[in-house]
């Protein structure tokens, strides 16, 4: 099969094209597993930190990726829930101990042995990869191949972070940053909350363009002040600067949820620019999100299909893989960008 690989960590600024095209045997499914023949990947920042070493693969070589829309090509022998030529997705979740208490209360994602799609086995930038029947979705009809892609990590993490922010009807919410995760929260917000003000602050005037075409009441830069007090703040960056300066558009009480699987060092020292009064007083709370769930996944697909909600796309072939994470550091963003492998 033609995959994509990661052989070393290091700086994309110093090697844009870290990941080397090459013909590997098909994967063979063990006997819980189905084969999937990979349709569509999904490009991720977390790809980018698993490249740069911010949350580096356990072993390499690896293939990455982990929002993966393919058919199910074979079936392990212990197998029920899937057939061959079945539609399926696969996210960020590859398995988890079962048995734990956060495994046993739907918490997979806080499961000391959660492994991860794409980093901890290998995933989807390649022809053909294998998962567990158990972690792998049916995709409603309703969505494309390219457009179920985002909607396993961007929209399940959205899905997840919206809800531990605890927004309720009316509330208003801000998001900060505004690609393919912030992009599709903002539509979930617009069908489950009608009566909610969303104020997004985006670092190019295109994204902030963009968000209020979607029905965002206003855009402006992350260091900007909201014209309104925030209940609630998704941040989705992978920076430290829109910490700081989200804080300071909280209501008392509000809370900050960061949609991030690690932050980058490189303007952290922002955080020295953190003034208790300002930022931290009157009861404001920060709480992260930590991978997702598979209830997350299951959740926002059925939610995703009931509102038809549509991810913007941009479309590569699997060769330009370097290209669209090189893209995706640069903030070259609109929407999700997205490996058409095979149709």
């Amino acid at each position: 099969m033609k995959a994509m690989i990661l052989k070393k960590i290091g700086s994309l600024a110093e090697n844009r094209n870290p990941l080397e095209f090459m013909n590997l045997p098909d994967p063979v499914p063990r006997e819980n597993e189905i084969l999937v023949r990979v349709l569509t990947c999904g490009v991720c920042h977390t790809e980018l930190d698993e490249i740069e070493g911010r949350t580096p693969p356990p072993n390499l070589p690896v293939i990455l990726g982990h929002q993966v829309v393919g058919r199910v090509e074979q079936t392990g022998s212990e197998v029920s829930m899937f057939k061959s030529g079945d539609r399926v997705g696969i996210g960020w979740i590859y398995s988890s101990c079962e048995r734990c208490e956060f495994c046993l209360e739907g918490n997979e994602n806080l499961c000391q042995e959660f492994q991860a799609t794409g980093r901890d086995v290998n995933g989807g930038y390649a022809e053909y990869m294998t998962v567990p029947e158990g972690s792998a979705f049916r995709i409603p009809d309703l969505f494309s191949d390219s457009e179920a892609a985002p909607l396993l990590c961007a929209g399940a993490i959205g899905y997840r972070s919206l809800r531990l922010t605890g927004l309720t009807n009316g509330q208003n919410l801000g998001l900060t940053g505004f690609g393919a995760s912030a992009h599709l929260v903002l539509q979930m917000v617009r069908y489950r909350f009608p009566h909610s003000k969303i104020f997004v602050f985006a670092r190019s005037e295109s994204e902030r363009v963009f968000a209020r075409e979607l029905g965002a009441v206003w855009s402006g830069a992350a260091e900007e002040v909201s014209p309104e007090k925030l209940d609630a703040i998704i941040d989705t960056t992978p920076a430290w600067k829109p910490i700081v300066e989200a804080m300071k558009n909280l209501k008392p009480g509000g809370r900050l949820v960061i949609n991030a699987i690690r932050k980058e060092e490189r303007d952290k020292e922002s955080l020295m620019g953190l003034d208790y009064p300002t930022h931290l007083w009157l009861e404001k709370e920060i709480k992260s999100v930590a991978n997702v769930s598979r209830g997350d996944i299951g959740g926002f697909l059925v939610l995703g299909a009931k509102i038809s909600i549509k991810p913007e796309v941009q479309e590569f072939s699997l060769e330009e893989a370097n290209v669209a994470l090189s893209e995706l550091k640069a903030k070259k963003i609109r929407g999700a960008k997205v490996l058409v492998i095979s149709g």
